[in-house]
């Protein structure tokens, strides 16, 4: 069951291994900013060109695919699709934050296109705890997704916590409220303790502008997050385990084609959380312990290696869509009613054209 999990990890070692080289072979003895600029007693450090412009394209891409996508589907929810299900509310807090994550992005795309030092202020401020919050959002809305589907499927007359939609919306607005308190607390404090804006001339990164109590906060807010991140990934390998282990014993007894059939859909389903969760969010959270614990690492390569591992985080709010398709009927309905509509719409207007060329 780990072999998904497996591969993932050494082609992410591999990778790193890899950028490591070239880091070391395009990458400058001294990677501080000219004239041994410091700033908060760490140096302010020099981004390479080629990784700047190829965030600030990746970005652009995720950006634009990613708020067509989710506005798609923040559409077709607000016309009442899943409303009338716990996976449907689950569904709606993850195309929200989806939305969001898309919106945090211009002031990323601004940061690493600029080196103006109010766009790192408010980067460093406001864009990065708005990114982390939305991105966690949606990997435990991505985890209650999984568990909803699990116990629908595998213990459909039991009861759990997100049974019912009234529970499920209690549910999200709780982790809403613990994400933007955490979120919260980090951007005020960051403001409070804000020291004065760092002199022009190489490219500040946020731990020059962060104090000793907030780089407190921030390693407490980063364990958090881990935690939430492990529990999430733990939990959704052990839903795809056992609904596998109960998928073979079906087909050893000989169970009915009807149960078959929807525990084979639930594996897959729970298959391709398990694959986003690897292809997106496992080579950031792999790349973010050394790098959030050794802070003096932030001018080495370990800083670009998760510059570009945050990057491909970013691809899973391209990536969503599927779930949304998969796993909510009444979406797919919503959908299908919708290109319905435009269908017959274009025939009336094909089917009148000729008509009113030969009244003229």
């Amino acid at each position: 069951m780990f072999d998904l999990c497996w591969t993932s990890y050494i082609s992410i070692y591999s990778y790193r291994n890899i950028m490591n080289v070239l880091f070391d072979a395009t990458a400058p003895t001294n990677q501080s900013a000219p004239d041994n600029q410091t700033f908060g007693g760490t140096p302010l450090c020099s981004q390479p060109t080629w990784s700047r412009v190829l965030l600030v394209v990746v970005y652009s891409l995720v950006f634009m695919v990613g708020l067509l996508l989710n506005g798609v589907t923040l559409r077709v929810y607000l016309c009442g699709a899943g409303t009338s299900s716990s996976i449907g509310v689950c569904l709606k807090n993850l195309a929200a934050a989806d939305f969001l994550l898309c919106l945090c992005l211009p002031i990323r795309i601004a940061f690493n296109a600029t080196d103006s030092a109010w766009v790192r202020l408010v980067y460093c401020n406001f864009g990065t705890a708005t990114f982390y919050l939305n991105m966690y959002a949606s990997i435990l809305f991505m985890g209650y997704i999984a568990a909803v589907r699990y116990f629908k499927i595998v213990h459909p007359s039991g009861s759990h916590l997100l049974k019912s939609v009234r529970a499920a919306c209690v549910v999200s607005l709780v982790t809403w409220l613990v994400l933007l308190t955490l979120t919260g607390s980090y951007i005020i404090l960051s403001l409070v303790t804000q020291p004065v804006l760092p002199p022009s001339g190489g490219t500040a990164i946020c731990i020059n502008l962060r104090s000793k109590q907030l780089i407190l906060l921030y390693k407490v807010v980063h364990v958090i997050s881990a935690t939430i991140f492990l529990l999430v990934f733990l939990a959704l390998l052990f839903l795809y385990y056992s609904t596998s282990r109960r998928l073979a014993a079906a087909q050893q007894r000989r169970a009915s084609s009807c149960d078959a059939r929807r525990l084979a859909k639930a594996r897959r389903n729970i298959l391709l959380l398990v694959s986003v969760f690897c292809i997106c969010f496992l080579p950031y959270h792999l790349v973010r312990l050394p790098y959030a614990l050794v802070p003096q690492h932030d001018c080495s390569n370990i800083k670009h290696l998760k510059d570009l591992t945050v990057a491909l985080s970013a691809l899973n709010v391209c990536l969503d869509p599927l779930i949304y398709f998969l796993f909510c009927k009444a979406f797919r309905a919503q959908l299908r009613q919708k290109q319905h509509a435009t269908d017959v719409d274009t025939w009336k207007k094909t089917s009148t054209c000729p008509s009113s060329t030969s009244k003229s």
